[in-house]
């Protein structure tokens, strides 16, 4: 009898609320048609895939390669490429919206805050080719940077050619563009404090700093918690088009990543089985990272994680 009342409930309820499952479906369905069904595609990785024969119809390779893509001669190159962007990127990155959102937070007057976060967001909308093309033009030999290099140093510095300059550069060029933008998640979270905690401390003697570790990062923690743990999770999953724009000749033993690996020997060079299987490979990682995060982060967090 319990467990006929409780599944009556269930039904009561699914009844009185179906209008909210109706609201979900389409996005259920797109997420099944888009991100599920396609994932049949994986296989290819394990076969020698042929367009006569199909996915179904190729032949069986296993595991043979990703041997192949572990023992290139370029594999640790790529790897530790990809590797070193990735975690530079977030090491860097990640406090950069958190003090752009706390420096935000303490403006007062709504119109200047609401024209900081203009020109903080803006940089989110411009294209990553244009933004690629503006690196080009202001690092080139004749571009403003090098001009005031010149005067510095005597000769102008070779940025976009020497391997050395392309971490730097991609990495915080990705910062300048994306950190305002990212920051919003921490600004709507600590418009949720209470106003009245700030004031009491002010009452008891706490000044700026104080309040700001003691109310605000606090408030913001578990927003914390989960940005880093997704951000790490899809720390291999670089982005390919500003990688492969900025790449050159020259600087390729710094800007050859598993993207643009992938884009070449599968595109270019038709070889889809290879950059299947390389693609899955990183995949893997991604969720191993994640896995491995979202647990030291729950450990260290009083519980708080992704899942």
């Amino acid at each position: 009898m319990p467990e006929s009342g409780a599944l009556k409930r269930k039904i009561d309820y699914l009844r009185r609320n179906h209008f909210l499952y109706w609201l979900m479906a389409p996005a259920l369905v797109l997420t099944i048609l888009f991100k599920y069904v396609p994932m049949y595609g994986v296989i290819i990785a394990f076969k020698d895939f042929s367009y006569s024969k199909g996915i179904l119809g190729s032949e069986w390779a296993g595991f043979e390669h990703f041997e192949k893509f572990l023992n290139a001669p370029n594999f640790e190159l790529i790897f530790m490429n990809t590797l070193k962007l990735s975690v530079y990127g977030l090491l860097l990155g990640f406090p950069v919206p958190i003090l752009l959102a706390l420096m935000l937070n303490q403006l007062r007057k709504a119109a200047v805050k609401k024209n900081i976060q203009l020109m903080l967001y803006a940089p989110n909308f411009i294209s990553v080719v244009v933004i690629v093309g503006m690196i080009f033009i202001f690092l080139s030999p004749t571009g403003p940077i090098n001009k005031i290099v010149t005067l510095m140093a005597g000769q102008p510095i070779a940025f976009m050619s020497d391997p050395e300059y392309f971490r730097s550069i991609y990495i915080l060029s990705g910062i300048w563009q994306g950190a305002g933008w990212a920051s919003i998640i921490y600004v709507a979270a600590l418009a949720g404090v209470d106003p009245e905690l700030h004031n009491a401390a002010t009452i008891d003697g706490a000044n700026l700093l104080q309040r700001i570790r003691h109310i605000d990062l606090p408030a913001i923690r578990p927003v914390m918690a989960i940005v880093f743990i997704l951000a790490a999770g899809g720390i291999m999953a670089i982005g390919f088009e500003k990688a492969y724009l900025m790449q050159t000749a020259m600087n390729l033993p710094a800007s050859e990543i598993l993207p643009t690996y992938v884009y070449k020997v599968g595109l270019q060079s038709g070889n889809y089985s290879y950059s299947a299987a390389i693609g899955l490979f990183n995949s893997v990682i991604n969720v191993i990272l994640l896995i491995l995060v979202n647990f030291i982060v729950k450990k260290l967090n009083e519980g708080e994680g992704l899942y």
